[in-house]
C-alpha cells in the first residue's frame, strides 16, 4: 500500500520512481517490494517503463483505485476461520463463520468508500513529497 500511496501522490508526473528508490525511501525489502509490484503490474494497477527515464506509475488515476478492492487483492484474506480443518463438532449448527464472513465483507465495503486519491491528500502528500526530496 505504501508503494501505491507514493505513486498516487505523484499523479500524472513521469514514472521516475523505481523499486530500489522506493524500497530505500520506505525502508522496505527490495525483494519483497519487487514481488508486490510484479503482482500489481499483472493486475493492471501499475505500468512499468524500462531504461533511462523509466520507472513505475499508476496505470489509472488514483481516484479509480478503491481501497477495499486493493486490500482484498493484496492481502488475499480467506475466511477468518476454517471450520473444516480440523473438523468442527459444531459443523452445520454454528453461525460464527457466517457472521465473520459478513463482518469481513462490511470491512471491505467500508474501505471501498475511499480511494487512493483520498489517502494521498495532505498531510500524507506532504510527507511523501519530503521523502522524494530527501533522496
Amino acid at each position: 500500500m505504501r508503494f501505491l500511496l507514493c505513486r498516487g501522490e505523484c499523479g500524472a508526473r513521469p514514472a521516475s520512481v523505481t523499486i530500489p528508490v522506493t524500497a530505500t525511501r520506505f525502508d522496505l525489502s527490495r525483494n519483497h517490494l519487487g514481488q508486490v509490484v510484479d503482482v500489481m503490474s499483472q493486475r493492471g494497477w501499475v505500468s512499468t517503463a524500462r531504461g533511462k527515464g523509466g520507472g513505475l506509475a499508476l496505470a489509472r488515476p488514483a481516484a479509480e483505485y478503491r481501497l477495499g478492492d486493493l486490500v482484498r487483492e493484496l492481502e488475499q484474506q480467506g475466511p477468518l476461520i476454517d471450520c473444516g480443518e480440523p473438523p468442527c463438532a459444531l459443523d452445520g449448527a454454528c453461525r460464527l463463520a457466517g457472521v465473520l464472513a459478513q463482518t469481513l465483507q462490511a470491512f471491505y465495503d467500508a474501505l471501498n468508500g475511499y480511494t487512493l486519491a483520498d489517502l494521498v491528500r495532505d498531510p500524507t502528500a506532504a510527507a511523501i513529497i519530503r521523502l522524494h526530496r530527501a533522496a
